[in-house]
């Protein structure tokens, strides 16, 4: 028996009211995500995309979809997240890992969308941009860190508040 499609998943799931499976929801979650990832590093003329749409769309989207994980799944999971063993406990769920997966997706791309706006704001070039995106995109903390330093760089401060600073 051939494995049907996602879209063929997805699509059988709304005519028929069933959930989709974690794999599938992986998959969608993903994809879109990827997705708004290209759109952000490929448009920095349409501040739309970074203001509105991405944030308010799509990880409102992977936020409701990371809500209904954690209040269909978290009550029958073992562990917790008071310690490492609990919290590993927890992880081995796999209807947890795929709420979690979907918190990284949410956050990482939240902030990536912050980058884009911040340094359209500043004046920093967008090409100056894409590497902190792309590591963004693929190591959250470590992308926030090298924006960070490229905006010290351009800008000579770190004041985070919505107005720039004048020295």
């Amino acid at each position: 028996m051939q494995k049907a499609s996602l879209r063929e998943a997805f699509y059988s799931c709304i005519q028929t009211g069933a959930t989709l499976l974690p794999e599938s929801l992986f998959l969608i979650c993903n994809n879109a995500t990827a997705i708004g990832w290209i759109v952000l590093i490929v448009t920095p003329r349409f501040p739309v995309f970074a203001g509105r749409l991405i944030p308010l769309g799509l990880c409102g989207l992977l936020s409701l979809t990371y809500l209904y994980l954690v209040v269909s799944d978290f009550g029958s999971a073992q562990g917790s997240f008071t310690s490492l063993d609990g919290v590993t406990q927890l992880f081995s769920n796999p209807d947890v890992v795929l709420a979690g997966w979907i918190h990284y997706l949410v956050f990482d791309m939240f902030v990536g969308c912050w980058e884009v706006r911040d340094a359209r704001r500043l004046g920093i070039p967008h090409w100056m941009t894409v590497p902190a995106l792309l590591l963004t995109f693929l190591l959250g903390p470590i992308g926030l860190l090298t924006y960070l330093s490229i905006r010290l760089i351009h800008t000579r401060n770190l004041n985070l508040d919505d107005q720039p600073s004048h020295q």
